[in-house]
């Protein structure tokens, strides 16, 4: 009997086995593929991977603009697949020996919930568990929809989802991207910079989801000038054997590819883990959660993609931590109103809080500031084009700072600090008193702070 049993190696679940093991409690976990998650095996670190590799090549291909040439340039693909799984390789031992230092007992198998008895009982390949609590941290999977000929081509290998894409040591010529969310975005902007001719497939009018209208629109001149065709607004009815069929505008297109990717976003991984076992309350697929990461279910808790409330590592991270910090009676709450957004493309989009569209369709009055980068020194040294923006959205009443959105060089670092004044509601007259340190990019915060009027 464990004082705690994890469901799921990911964020959520990796992290939440660390915490509880160092408030002392007895902790096992139960992970069948990888620790790290879909997030350091097939997500965010593999593509971080990819995209700083690219970033390096457009750097050395695009020299001569900051006075430094080159010839014989070349980036060899097989050795950047060869160089993340190395990177991802470190990093799970580095997880796998914090859990062994806190004394987790990992069980490498596939787990279900099979009941509750004196605890809640999970059965871990040839083996039972039992755990007092039960934290469900079985993350999510990529949606894979019914369009007629999908199933064939990802079976063909003609379509990948994100975790065949990053592992494909070839370089495509052409490559069919549907969906222009995060992942889409993120490996249409690597394989155009190594050569690909990419098309990016969006039902929305729109690229970049939920990212500020503004902004979107800007990435998207940014990727078009740069050779990437965006096809919005239209609706894949088909696979073939090398083509994708696509509607938009009302006619119907096929077009011919080497590769498709298929990125329209992830879905809550709670099939065939047994919840209905324990009577786990889903909606949509997803568990029920409340501030503090519990379920219906007393003792048992979800944290991560499998609430499906906010489908970021870094967001399991806290949900792992809120729940722990519950089990053990400290004081604590789950809050999503300033989880910082990324996209790291080249340029970078990073963004919290409200945009202008969530803030009208809830009836804040707000006023805003959008500066151009080129207000910061260090930006204009470090780049060629100067379409970068920080916009700054506040309470017209209270002055509280509520959005930040940015596109621009180092925006996933800055964020951080936009998200801070987002989450302790400061107003524009407190950060107006803060010291920037110069020349940063950062300083972008300061000069939209000041043109607030």
């Amino acid at each position: 009997m464990y004082d705690l049993v994890v469901l799921g190696g990911g964020p959520a679940g990796y992290l939440a086995a660390e915490r509880a093991a160092a408030e002392g409690m007895s902790v096992c976990l139960v992970e069948k593929r990888f620790l790290g998650g879909v997030c350091l095996n097939e997500g965010c670190i593999p593509t971080k991977t990819f995209l700083n590799s690219a970033k390096i090549y457009d750097h050395t291909v695009h020299g001569d603009k900051f006075g430094v040439t080159a010839s014989d340039i070349k980036i060899d693909h097989k050795a950047v697949v060869a160089r993340k799984n190395d990177v991802r390789s470190k990093l799970v031992a580095g997880i796998a020996a914090a859990l062994r230092a806190g004394k987790v007992k990992v069980i490498e198998a596939d787990g279900t919930i099979i009941g509750k008895s004196e605890g809640f009982d999970v059965k871990a390949g040839d083996e039972v568990v039992s755990g007092k609590k039960l934290l469900v941290a079985t993350g999510s999977n990529a949606v894979v929809p019914p369009i007629p000929g999908l199933k064939e081509a990802i079976a063909s290998g003609f379509g990948m989802t994100n975790r065949e894409i990053l592992d494909m040591e070839e370089v495509p010529e052409s490559l069919a991207v549907i969906g222009g969310g995060v992942i889409g975005l993120e490996m249409a902007s690597y394989f155009n910079s190594i050569g690909s001719k990419v098309t990016v497939i969006e039902m929305m009018p729109k690229i970049a989801g939920p990212t500020d209208n503004e902004i979107s629109e800007i990435l998207l001149k940014n990727y078009t000038s740069k050779g990437i065709t965006f096809e919005l607004g239209a609706k894949v009815t088909g696979f073939g054997a090398d083509t994708v069929e696509y509607e938009k505008d009302g006619k119907s297109v096929s077009l011919k590819v080497d590769k498709v990717l298929v990125s329209i976003g992830r879905r809550a991984h709670t099939a065939g883990i047994g919840l209905e076992t324990i009577g786990v309350e889903l909606n949509r697929g997803a568990i029920v959660t409340d501030d503090f990461c519990r379920t219906n279910v007393p003792g048992v808790y979800a944290a991560g993609d499998v609430n499906g409330k906010s489908m970021l590592a870094h967001t399991a991270y806290r949900e792992a931590e809120v729940a722990i910090n519950h089990m053990v009676g400290k004081r604590d709450r789950m809050r999503y109103n300033a989880i910082p957004a990324v996209i790291y493309t080249n340029p970078e989009v990073a963004s919290v809080g409200e945009t202008e569209e969530t803030a009208k369709a809830k009836g804040i009055a707000y006023k805003k500031s959008t500066v151009s980068m080129m207000y910061s020194g260090r930006y204009m040294a470090e780049n060629t084009e100067y379409d970068g923006i920080c916009k700054v959205l506040a309470d017209e009443k209270t002055g509280k700072i509520i959005g930040v959105h940015m596109l621009g060089t180092y925006s996933s670092e800055i964020i951080f600090s936009a998200a801070m004044m987002v989450e302790c509601e400061m107003r524009i007259n407190d950060v107006k008193e803060f010291v920037f340190p110069h020349p940063t990019v950062c300083e972008i915060v300061r000069e939209a702070i000041f043109k607030m009027k």
